[in-house]
């Protein structure tokens, strides 16, 4: 049993560098945040405090007491995470550049980084560990943990900004979306998990891969009769993962795949009933034009807009229509031809079982499984099994906006490249519209030619951080 209090005395200085500038913080590192974990390689949690605060000081106008807790998780394809560290990373795309967290330091935020289990890990009896929900139960109790020694911690823990990319922002979503819902609770227990709230305050995402029971359909909807694609092959060399791009076309059996998803994401898009910042009815016909076609549009072009106006030269984009300085239209067919499709349908779902997200979904005994109907009944694996019912739900945070018995966050920032291939647009923005009509604050954008990818605008991403919680601790 580990003990769920936290230890003031257990830390060490550590010194960040941002932007030029020094700044010393407390690190309390390798903290347990269950008090009966299955894996404590991930069941911690790195918490970080600027050291002004124990000096009385005050920073970007928080002081120890009003400072809001950023809550990044790095959380990859669904793989075991390790919590985050304030120090530059040694090695891949992000060496030695200044972390997030640093970021996060020297703006005034103090950090709580959560470790999470993932699909591929296994316990001392061979026995999978880490499938669904495994990970966004780690992360609902570590919140638990934070809220449980919030009178001794620095930080408020009435204003947790969760913060996360791809899978990891789903699970921000899904962690935002799903406060204190019932579900969850003997998962928890079982781990021993402070008796607390799970409810967080605000939710960053960036490339969310969410609605995973609709993202077959969502993909084809948008990359349907582009055959032509470009997939990432991922595999090892010299024991170091390698990345590359293959190029090929469907073939008829894809297309025809393809063909059969499409019209079934318009069945589910129209029995959402949403609506616009307008109030017009987002709906689409059979073929997938209508309204709702017109919304991603309306979002793309505002990002063209937004290029436009920061000086970005569009000449090269001839399915823009640019006139007087301002965006006039976008040919919205040749907008998805130019980003090209980088999944083969089911884009998630794969018939073979060859996706992360089968492997997601599988058990302690089964590495992988099915999770729609679809992929089920088209299976090329004999007795492929289909993931239970409550875990897929558990999963989406579509099904927790808003629900009686869930405490969804107020605040969003939901961000998704236009270049980002990985899944469909229509995936954020039904997020972004369904959370904007059920009244919740949504600040939601697709930033122009911006792949798959996440903290590429930590300024713009603190200022907003900063703005709602100053609004938070004025009131």
């Amino acid at each position: 049993m580990h003990p769920l209090s936290f230890d003031v005395s257990r830390y060490e200085l550590q010194q960040v560098t941002v932007a030029g500038e020094s700044y010393v913080v407390r690190a309390f590192e390798g903290i347990a945040y269950v008090s009966k974990p299955i894996d404590l390689s991930y069941q911690i949690l790195n918490f970080y405090v600027p050291e002004a605060y124990f000096q009385g000081g005050e920073i970007n106008g928080f002081t120890a007491k009003t400072a809001p807790i950023f809550f990044p998780n790095y959380i990859g394809g669904y793989m075991p995470a390790k919590p985050g560290t304030a120090r530059p990373a040694l090695q891949g795309p992000n060496a030695g550049k200044e972390s997030t967290i640093a970021v996060a330091l020297s703006k005034g935020f103090v950090v709580a980084s959560a470790g999470a289990r993932g699909r591929s890990l296994k316990d001392a009896q061979g026995a999978f560990s880490g499938k669904a929900p495994a990970a966004i139960v780690d992360l609902k109790a570590a919140v638990r943990y934070l809220r449980q020694n919030d009178a001794v911690m620095p930080g408020d823990a009435e204003k947790i900004i969760s913060n996360g990319t791809s899978a990891g922002g789903a699970f921000s979503a899904l962690l935002g979306a799903s406060g204190n819902a019932p579900d969850y609770r003997p998962y928890l227990a079982a781990l021993g998990a402070a008796e607390q709230r799970d409810d967080i305050f605000a939710v960053s995402a960036y490339c969310p891969i969410i609605n995973l029971e609709n993202a077959d359909a969502a993909y084809e909807w948008q990359f349907g009769g582009v055959n032509d694609y470009r997939k990432i092959e991922v595999g090892m060399l010299d024991f170091n993962m390698v990345r590359k791009e293959v190029a090929g076309t469907l073939n008829a059996e894809q297309m025809a795949l393809s063909a059969q998803l499409k019209p079934v994401f318009s069945t589910y898009l129209n029995s959402l009933q949403l609506r616009s910042t307008q109030g017009q009815l987002l709906t689409l016909d059979a073929d997938g034009n209508g309204s709702f076609k017109d919304w991603v549009k309306h979002y793309v072009m505002k990002s063209a807009q937004v290029a436009l106006n920061a000086g970005q030269d569009m000449h090269q984009y001839n399915w823009l229509t640019v006139h007087a300085g301002a965006v006039q239209d976008l040919n919205y067919d040749a907008f998805v031809r130019y980003s090209g499709r980088l999944k083969l349908p089911p884009a998630f779902d794969a018939l073979d079982l060859s996706n992360g997200e089968n492997d997601l979904f599988g058990t302690s005994l089964r590495g992988a499984q099915h999770f729609t109907a679809f992929a089920a009944q088209h299976s090329l694996v004999p007795d492929a099994g289909l993931a239970d019912t409550k875990v897929i739900q558990m999963m989406d945070p579509m099904h927790y906006i808003g629900a009686p018995d869930a405490r969804t966050a107020g605040l969003w920032r939901v961000r998704h490249g236009t270049l980002d291939r990985d899944t469909s647009l229509a995936i954020p923005t039904v997020l972004a519209t369904t959370l904007q009509n059920k009244g919740y604050n949504v600040d939601f954008a697709l930033p122009w030619d911006v792949p798959h990818s996440g903290d590429y605008d930590l300024d713009a991403l603190f200022q907003w951080a900063r703005t709602v919680a100053m609004e938070k601790t004025e009131h």
